[in-house]
């Protein structure tokens, strides 16, 4: 007995459940497009500012529209002293996931436009919001090391930026230009878990800051982030055990373990992230003299593509370029929220400029109805 018309598929897997004009997906041809421009050109010829724009706004920006939103969010790179004061104060062992989570949402009461939903102030906390939560990631990480937050330098580009403030150190152009391509790749991907969360929240009319912690609540899971973070824990422990790379995931498959960072669930052919990915991973391990872990990482893909049949998916190489720029592994799922901000932000936009809530049924599959209430003295 079904209280629906339809049964739908076990986590929702094939289901429409918007429209949307930000995000194209096809699985069976590997690709990906903003606002339809294909992920290949954006990743080759834009800027991390440019994408936003983009996502935001529904179409590429002129010159001067670049340079306004790149100033906007220099302007927006603040935070009050109380969001600095929380971070001084959480337990050691509170991880980064957490703090953005918790800092997020206590942006909210700093917010000029907290109040207003209108399309304008959501366009203005968006930008805001992709400011702060870099800060907030590169601010904890120097303080749980005992550090001082670094004041961001107008000058640089967001992804500059960030590197900038978590080492306290102007990172080369090609550790700059790495980060940025990769800020670019993770901006969205349709109805993910996270952006599906910030959706449902948005649509009941509460406001962006909830939205978006709604987002990071949800890519706190282990199912949805941090992906990446067991990739490069995974070849931290072949290197500690000085194993091959190859031998050990071989070890993995017969123990019947899932190697992480390998296929999806939209993708039939490669993730067209990964193919940008693993070009980072490769330049950035030459550059720097620690082509190791993309080595590795290659023997391994090559290894699970040829006895499995999988691909590398966009959190494989994601893993060894974040390393090898010098990032701990902790804060692999924060930088995806750093890129993904911009595409939870214009997703809660476009839901609150035709909204409607957000409100599926459930296919009933309980005891059968009337199932009678039995007295206490008959049970």
């Amino acid at each position: 007995m079904s209280s629906t018309t339809t049964t739908p598929a076990k986590g929702l897997e094939g289901i429409v459940a918007a429209t949307s004009a930000i995000c194209y997906i096809d699985g069976d041809q590997g690709v990906l497009a903003y606002r339809g421009i294909d992920i290949h050109e954006l990743a080759s010829h834009s800027t991390f500012e440019e994408t936003c724009y983009l996502l935001w706004n529904g179409r590429l920006p002129r010159r001067d529209e670049l340079q306004q939103v790149s100033q906007q969010l220099a302007t927006e790179r603040k935070l009050d002293s109380a969001i600095i004061g929380f971070m001084r104060q959480v337990p050691k062992k509170a991880l980064p996931m957490e703090v953005l989570r918790t800092a997020v949402s206590a942006l909210s009461f700093y917010d000029p436009d907290e109040t207003n939903n209108e399309h304008d102030a959501n366009v203005r906390k968006s930008l805001r919001l992709t400011s702060q939560i870099a800060m907030i990631v590169a601010a904890y990480d120097r303080l749980r090391k005992g550090k001082e937050p670094v004041a961001p330098d107008s000058s640089l580009s967001h992804a500059a930026n960030f590197l900038w403030m978590l080492n306290g150190e102007k990172p080369s152009s090609t550790a700059e230009k790495a980060l940025d391509i990769a800020l670019i790749l993770h901006a969205d991907h349709e109805l993910n878990a996270s952006t599906f969360a910030a959706r449902v929240t948005a649509a009941t009319l509460s406001d962006m800051h909830s939205a978006v912690t709604s987002a990071l609540g949800a890519l706190k899971g282990p199912l949805h982030g941090g992906a990446n973070e067991e990739v490069m824990r995974m070849l931290f422990a072949i290197e500690r055990a000085g194993e091959d790379a190859v031998e050990h995931v071989r070890g993995m498959l017969a123990a019947k373990k899932k190697v992480p960072g390998m296929g999806h669930r939209v993708y039939r052919t490669e993730d067209p992230r990964a193919t940008h990915l693993r070009r980072m991973s490769q330049d950035l391990g030459r550059s720097s003299g620690k082509e190791k872990w993309f080595d590795m990482s290659r023997r391994i893909e090559d290894y699970i593509k040829r006895e499995k049949k999988l691909n590398a998916n966009v959190d494989f190489y994601s893993a060894s370029t974040y390393t090898t720029l010098g990032i701990d592994v902790d804060l692999f799922t924060p930088i995806f929220a750093v890129s993904r901000i911009s595409g939870w932000t214009a997703h809660v936009i476009e839901q609150l400029d035709d909204n409607r809530l957000i409100r599926p049924r459930a296919d009933y599959i309980g005891p059968k109805y009337p199932n009678p209430y039995v007295p206490m003295e008959q049970r």
